[in-house]
């Protein structure tokens, strides 16, 4: 984007820019848009492959699975992770599932209904041909996996069990008990090390990517930093791909690793790759509450649980110290069934996590006293116990319940749990088009990294469904159409565009190591985090917001003045590369800000006080609103604003109802 912004537009933070539009999903119906893609892309024969290589960034699902993919195609992959092994990614944390439209149940399930229910999930704010696409390859990933050896739950007659996941009124979700992701993780892993050992990927652990290199507009290579050592390195390839998560961590406080961040989407974000929807973060509703100002994460409890689980707070205040076990059925609220009865316990995120805030606004908390109010509301697992006993509850949710009571020290057998909302997940993401590439040539972003399939808000369990569509079977089939074009002219090493990129790596750890004030990294993390849940998180007003964003200015200015990075550069150093990060968040947050305030509607996790409806659910404003929102970065001036028009051909557009 090279235009001229025009005049300021609402509160000089902004500009507005000229519409941006994906061109690479063909003209055709939806059900035949993939195929014809896949068709028309341009094919690389093998022994061309061997002369092109591609740089991956990030080990979870998305990356290593395009990693393997890629590698077996017989591409040069180099792979990088932060991590001391490819299996410490994030996607090892997930726990409840993945989607897939298989219909094993025979209970009205198709790709369609997987359609249908991801685009009014997500509010209607996603893109209709990529969602379409996610749903139609959804099965390929569970006969993929199977055929991994991934140990997926059975029913007693040995197929495939299922189980169901907020938003939906179908059980369309595989899982291996708790721990699903670690599970479809180590698959993934396996795949890669497959061709590690055949030589066509080439790992480097403890990496961290500090730069994109851009020459002549394509993506060209990395910057990257060996965190044991810390030099510095630079890495070359014919095409980037970003797979390095979301950035719910810019919340400080998050059911995250605490390593996860923005920083390589943000490298590219700042080389000319726009960010799209960066306010959509996803409040996750289980998720065991704060216990005080000690904790530097939060603990996901899996929305599996909510199968089984009913949620309920009392319906007097002056119970909420009573023993959960002392309040009669009669005397308990289970809110979400009273006021959702289509859908009770299963209703999306979105809405779950705010009907708790409201339940513990009201004074009808659970828990200890958190400021003026009790931040809890229980997820009672009684009738499930009763029901089906504790072994075979046990076999469901055993490790689930194990981690809950070490880290409560209550029996969830025996006590209902308590949960609470909290950051889970990004929506936003690098604008990218149905190729999943983003608006630098050659640079692709996969999985949490995009923006593409959830909207406003991510139904449970397609997370990983993304993340594996789009390593498995979705990236590789559209790289190819620009791996193609190949072989590209080297890149040397004391290219300017190469030196450049080095050179500011190199200044901009010279300052932070140079600035030696009084305030720890952690301490900026977590003030930013404060303001970030404060006027960005769970519920928005514009005065809320504009006073978020001076109060982020003001910090990220103390942050250069102010901030003490220990150590050196050139050995492991956490203090520094928690400085670079946050300094990234610092920048981040604001645009999330400004994002927030622009879009003066409520859809999905975002919700405006503004914009409800007389019985506080939220109201989309279709008539302005309908489109994403992708950003261009200004440097010194204001961010630029780009457009999307959201148009639905096969799905209509309603205002969400789950009663």
């Amino acid at each position: 984007m090279t235009e001229t912004p025009s005049r300021p537009l609402v509160h000089d933070l902004y500009f507005e820019g000229t519409p941006i539009k994906d061109t690479k999903a063909p003209n055709v119906s939806i059900e035949q848009m993939w195929t014809k893609r896949e068709f028309d892309a341009k094919l690389v024969n093998p022994s061309n492959r061997r002369k092109l290589s591609v740089i991956i960034i990030g080990t979870g699902l998305a990356g290593a699975s395009a990693a393997a993919t890629l590698g077996e195609a017989g591409y040069n992959v180099k792979s990088f992770c932060y991590q001391d092994s490819p299996r410490r990614a994030h996607s090892i944390a997930a726990q409840g599932g993945i989607n897939a439209a298989k219909n094993y149940n025979d209970d009205g399930d198709s790709v369609y209904r997987l359609f249908y229910d991801t685009v009014k999930g997500g509010d209607y704010r996603s893109r209709e041909s990529n969602v379409y696409r996610l749903a139609e390859v959804s099965a390929k990933i569970i006969d993929l996996c199977v055929a991994q050896g991934v140990p997926f739950a059975r029913e007693y007659g040995g197929l495939l069990d299922n189980r169901s996941f907020g938003g939906v009124q179908v059980a369309r979700t595989f899982y291996a008990a708790g721990q699903t992701g670690q599970q479809l993780l180590i698959g993934a892993y396996q795949a890669m090390e497959r061709q590690v050992a055949a030589g066509t990927v080439t790992p480097f652990t403890r990496h961290e990517m500090l730069e994109l290199i851009v020459v002549d507009g394509k993506a060209r290579g990395i910057i990257a930093r060996d965190m044991v050592t810390g030099a510095l390195e630079t890495h070359l390839a014919d095409a980037v791909v970003l797979a390095s998560g979301g950035y719910g961590n810019v919340f400080f406080l998050s059911t995250n690793a605490m390593g996860c961040n923005v920083t390589a989407t943000w490298r590219a974000h700042r080389k000319g790759a726009l960010f799209a929807n960066p306010c959509y973060t996803q409040i996750h509703p289980t998720c065991i509450p704060v216990s005080g100002e000690h904790q530097s994460k939060l603990t996901l409890m899996s929305e599996s649980l909510r199968n089984d689980g009913r949620i309920w707070v009392p319906k007097r205040r002056e119970d909420c110290e009573k023993d959960p076990r002392d309040i009669p059925e009669e005397d308990r609220d289970y809110y979400l069934e009273r006021i959702y009865p289509a859908f009770g316990n299963l209703v999306p995120r979105d809405i779950a996590s705010r009907q708790a805030k409201y339940m513990c606004d009201d004074g009808r908390g659970v828990g200890p006293l958190v400021g003026d109010f009790r931040r809890g509301v229980y997820l009672d697992l009684g009738d499930a116990m009763r029901r089906m006993g504790k072994e075979q509850l046990a076999e469901k949710y055993g490790n689930l319940l194990d981690m809950y009571q070490r880290i409560t020290g209550e029996n969830p057998y025996e006590v209902p749990m308590r949960i609470y909302p909290a950051v889970h997940y990004t929506m936003g993401g690098l604008w990218v088009d149905y190729d999943l590439e983003t608006t630098i040539e050659g640079l692709y972003a996969a999985g949490e990294a995009n923006f593409s399939d959830h909207g406003a808000n991510r139904l449970g369990a397609s997370s990983l469904m993304q993340c594996l569509a789009d390593g498995y079977f979705v990236l590789p089939n559209t790289i190819r159409d620009y791996l193609a074009g190949g072989p590209f002219k080297p890149v040397a090493d004391d290219a300017p565009e190469v030196v450049e990129a080095q050179r500011s790596v190199q200044e901009r750890i010279d300052r932070l190591l140079s600035i030696q004030g009084t305030r720890s990294v952690d301490s900026f993390h977590r003030e930013l985090g404060n303001v970030m849940w404060e006027y960005c998180g769970m519920e928005r007003t514009e005065e809320g917001l504009l006073k978020g964003i001076d109060l982020i200015r003001s910090l990220r200015d103390e942050f250069w003045r102010n901030v003490r990075v220990l150590g050196s550069a050139d050995t492991l150093n956490q203090s520094l590369e928690k400085a670079g990060r946050v300094a990234d968040f610092l920048e981040l947050g604001e645009l999330m800000c400004i994002d927030a305030l622009h879009r003066r509607e409520s859809c999905g996790g975002h919700f405006r006080s503004e914009s409800q409806t007389e019985d506080g659910e939220a109201l989309r404003d279709d008539e302005h609103f309908l489109y994403t929102a992708a950003w261009e970065y200004g440097g010194d001036e204001p961010p630029t604003l780009h457009k999307e028009d959201l148009v639905y051909y096969a799905i209509e557009l309603k205002q969400r109802s789950y009663k």
